[in-house]
């Protein structure tokens, strides 16, 4: 069974979120998610600035196996796409909860509440089990 750290936040498809101490928000995918996809060759990431909708493909995972659209949790906007991806892609296969992809301020942080819990989320990867 894929890890499922506790303090993240998740998405049906598979991303995990972060809420740092200033508003933003940090996002990677999940254990699940990069066991699914194998070695990890490409990231592409958004560019800063970009205006997000909540559920819009913002970022393109690759892998040897298939290419995978990476969703923004919430509207906001880019502060910063993990440009140390684009040299070293596999990070996330070694350490898919310390790797982040993009970070966002959220345009509306209550949208938060309507993200999934450690335990939620362990209940979508038991359902598509």
């Amino acid at each position: 069974m894929s890890k499922v750290p506790a303090d993240l936040k998740y998405t049906k498809s598979h991303e995990w979120i972060k809420g740092g101490s200033d508003g933003s928000l940090t996002i990677g995918i999940t254990d699940h998610a990069q066991e699914a996809l194998g070695d990890i060759v490409f990231v592409e990431v958004p560019r800063k600035g970009r205006k997000l909708s909540a559920g819009e493909a913002c970022a393109v995972v690759e892998s040897v196996k298939a290419a995978s659209d990476i969703y923004s949790p919430v509207a906001g906007e880019v502060l910063e796409g993990n440009a140390g991806l684009s040299d070293a892609p596999e990070k996330i296969n070694a350490d898919p909860y310390g790797t982040w992809i993009m970070r966002i301020k959220p345009a509306n942080p209550a949208d938060l509440k309507a993200l999934l819990d450690a335990k939620a989320y362990e209940q979508v990867l038991k359902d598509e089990a």
